[in-house]
């Protein structure tokens, strides 16, 4: 008996005819409608009656919604391989990861060669689909930066550029039938794909050994390769054929000129050797006839699956995963990878995955962790947060969007657990204005579904930053100082504390823990749900100034006496950069006016127009929501580690002015930023939340290429800081924890931490933790 473990399938094998062009879609639809899995076409470029099968196929994906697509297979002599493999990765794109490649070697010599396409011997196409393969992976390979080559003997390749990588890892089935091919199949395939009426009695047991036995040879786990049949036949006997548990009539053969016959049960008894015995996992009928389409969907399918399940003792839906022996080799050390729980086995990505270039980088970091747990339940953070428990040795990062400019939401061999998929944003009482909010939203989705009700919540300044990280240590964003920081409209968390509780934090419930979540939220648990009161906002002035800050120390204190002295309504943000040799400096200055009046937005821009030169402006009525639409969707990519100091200072002085001034002239910082704060956020008693810094009216940021030389400039600044803001740092010396808590706040943490995370699980992201404890 052989069985490889894969979740038992079935498709149909549809002929892509063009009289009607519309016959194809519609069968493919119906094999949807009637629960197939897959829906596959035969590819004859050279046949005049058939319509294209690439074309075919891109129609029918955007024709359905759930069934996978293949070609049954590909005819690779007329479709080279480096541009098959952007189209197969692009409908995959496109199809929600719906589509499976199948791939044959040749064959109708005379009609390919007709069309322009290389006559090869037997062996040149085994050799040449080879390459391909290589060809394939390579383009989808999306995270190797080096451009591929391939120095082949039909497919040459030399720096060709990667990408796209597919939706979900298209496998590579394989239409063979010879032994180089089957070997073939067994070193570099994902599927083999014959048809049983071209199979003699024993041609499957066979295929199977010489696969398996190739697949050892190359170091790989047999199960890796699925095992795919076409079938055929004709149904005869009553309609349900006495049901899957009627009675049957005698058994017919196996085969009969390659086709299955007789009533359903027939059908069932003649199959069931084929999946227990020869280890087939998917069965596509061959066939264009609804009623026979349907029958074996209604009749054959179940009872098949219930008869293997029964023979197997096994759940035929479940597909037990192998990983190939290239992903097993790129696995880390330090982490129990076979120890994973099942409920987890859907979240894993890991080094070797396809996915893995999607999740190992933040925003702002490069990143190499071991493995991504990318949970979509809460359970699932539990029993993800409990593995890491057992791995005190690996780094921990908890990410939600992704952002991490602090550079903590990856790591280097170690454990991310990946929020993401946590994005619910809910409405819980229109009247309050209360809300739930998911910690892997990105604010600019959450402005968006706030500005349906006319509200906004005060967050930070890209829209593409997660809730996550914002909301557990202050939110610094466009309407501070009207509307305070983030952590100030925070009125109650669900949170996963270390030792894998789910507890509810608010001030009435568990308020010292609510207390810490505000501020120093990653050093106490991983919040999965907050619960906001939000405000009502409409329209809102948004400016982009540009000015001549040739008089850089000058207008640094113009700059910030003209916030300070602003009302409220105001919130303003100044970047910098580096010197450029013969060009003056150049300040941009960014503002909301937090009013839908446009003489009142002008009134209140103007102190800010007058401290230098303007040399471009542009100031536009918008939705708050259209003002944090500005970022992009997809993955991150992130390269190198972010380099950035952080401070807190009350006022622009103009010894600060002069200090900031002498720093950028070293040219060691290449991004220098000050937010406005201040206003609503110190009308907060500074013992109230673990952000307690409640009197700075700035924020200062400095990015640098150069962690070392950033260090030195920075420094000297040092002095006149009050606190720093965690969001923004990077540097992890013991001395940024007590600048960013004053003495009592960080006193009052240390207990907490004691008590909450006493095995200091979550260590990796400026813990609160004193050396001593660590150790």
């Amino acid at each position: 008996m052989a069985h490889y473990g894969h979740r038992l399938q079935f498709g149909t094998f549809i002929t892509p005819v063009n009289s009607p062009p519309t016959a194809a879609i519609a069968r493919a639809q119906l094999s949807e409608r009637l629960g197939y899995d897959l829906v596959t076409f035969q590819d004859h470029p050279y046949q005049p009656s058939f319509l294209d099968t690439w074309t075919l196929m891109t129609w029918v994906a955007a024709q359905t919604e759930r069934i996978h697509i293949a070609p049954n297979v590909l005819n690779l002599p007329l479709r080279p391989p480096a541009v098959t493999a952007r189209a197969a990765a692009s409908l995959d794109l496109l199809s929600g990861g719906r589509f499976d490649l199948g791939l044959g070697a040749g064959g109708f010599w005379d009609a390919i060669d007709a069309m322009g396409g290389r006559r090869l011997t037997p062996g040149q196409a085994v050799d040449a689909l080879s390459e391909a393969i290589d060809v394939i992976r390579g383009i989808w390979n999306a995270g190797e930066r080096a451009p591929l080559r391939i120095p082949g003997d039909y497919y040459h390749l030399d720096g060709a550029k990667r990408g796209p990588a597919p939706a979900h890892a298209v496998p590579i089935w394989v239409g063979a039938y010879k032994p180089r091919m089957l070997r073939l199949t067994g070193r570099k395939a994902d599927g083999w794909l014959p048809s049983l009426a071209y199979l003699q009695p024993g041609d499957l047991r066979a295929g199977n050994a010489a696969i398996d036995q190739a697949a050892t040879d190359a170091g790989r786990d047999p199960r890796e390769i699925r095992r795919l049949l076409n079938i055929g036949g004709r149904f005869s006997g009553p309609a349900n054929g006495g049901g899957a548990g009627g009675a049957a009539a005698p058994t017919a053969p196996l085969r009969d000129g390659g086709q299955l016959s007789g009533p359903s049960p027939q059908w069932v008894e003649q199959l069931l050797p084929l999946v227990v015995e020869e280890g087939i996992g998917t069965l596509i009928l061959m066939g264009d006839d609804p009623a026979t389409l349907q029958q074996f969907a209604e009749e054959v399918a179940p009872a098949l699956r219930e008869a293997v399940e029964r023979e197997l003792g096994v759940d035929s839906t479940v597909e037990r995963t192998v990983r190939n022996s290239i992903a097993l080799a790129k696995r880390r050390e330090g982490i129990d990878y076979d120890a994973v729980p099942d409920s987890l086995t859907d979240t894993v990505i890991e080094p070797g995955d396809l996915d893995f270039p999607r999740v190992r980088s933040t925003y702002m970091r490069g990143g190499s962790p071991g493995l991504v747990f990318r949970v979509s339940t809460v359970e699932q953070v539990v029993d993800a947060l409990a593995f890491a428990r057992r791995h005190p040795d690996a780094p921990l990062a908890i990410r939600s969007g992704g952002h991490g400019i602090s550079g903590r939401s990856t790591n280097d061999g170690g454990i991310v657990i990946d929020l993401s998929k946590l994005n619910e944003i809910e409405v819980l009482d229109e009247a309050t204005r209360r809300v739930r909010i998911q910690p892997g939203a990105r604010w600019m989705d959450v402005a968006a579904a706030l500005a349906e009700h006319g509200w906004a919540l005060s967050s930070g300044d890209y829209g593409g930053v997660g809730v996550g990280g914002l909301a557990t240590a202050g939110g610094i964003g466009w309407l501070v100082r009207e509307h305070g920081l983030t952590i100030d409209h925070l009125r109650a968390v669900e949170i996963v504390l270390a030792d894998g509780r789910l507890v509810r934090a608010s001030d009435d419930e568990n308020s010292e823990l609510f207390w810490a979540v505000r501020g120093a939220g990653a050093n106490v648990g991983i919040v999965v749900s907050f619960e906001f009161e939000v405000d009502t906002v409409g329209d809102v002035g948004w400016a982009q100034l540009a000015f001549d800050a040739s008089d850089t120390a000058g207008f640094l204190e113009r700059w910030g006496s003209a916030v300070e002295n602003a009302p409220r309504d105001l919130t303003s943000f100044l970047i910098m950069g580096g010197p450029r040799p013969g060009q003056p400096a150049i300040a941009q200055v960014l503002a909301v006016v937090d009013s839908d009046d446009p003489e009142t937005i002008v009134d209140r821009l103007q102190p800010l127009a007058d401290t230098a030169p303007l040399v471009d402006q542009s100031v536009q009525l918008l939705p708050y929501s259209a003002v944090m639409a500005n970022a992009q969707g997809g993955d991150h990519d992130g390269r190198g580690e972010p380099t950035s100091r952080s401070g807190l200072i009350d006022h622009i002085t103009p010894e600060f002015a002069q200090a900031a001034t002498r720093m950028l002239e070293t040219g060691a910082v290449y991004f220098f930023q000050i937010r406005s704060v201040g206003g609503a956020v110190a009308d907060i008693d500074p013992d109230a939340t673990a952000y307690a810094h409640r009197s700075a009216n700035f924020s200062v940021v400095a990015f640098g290429s150069r962690r070392e030389r950033l260090d030195e400039v920075w420094d000297e600044l040092l002095v006149h800081f009050d606190g720093l803001y965690l969001s923004f740092e990077t540097d992890l010396r013991p001395d940024r924890v007590t600048d960013a808590f004053p003495t009592a706040t960080l006193a009052r943490l240390r207990a907490l931490k004691r008590r909450y995370d006493p095995d200091h699980v979550f260590r990796d992201n400026f813990s609160v933790a004193q050396v001593a404890e660590v150790s």
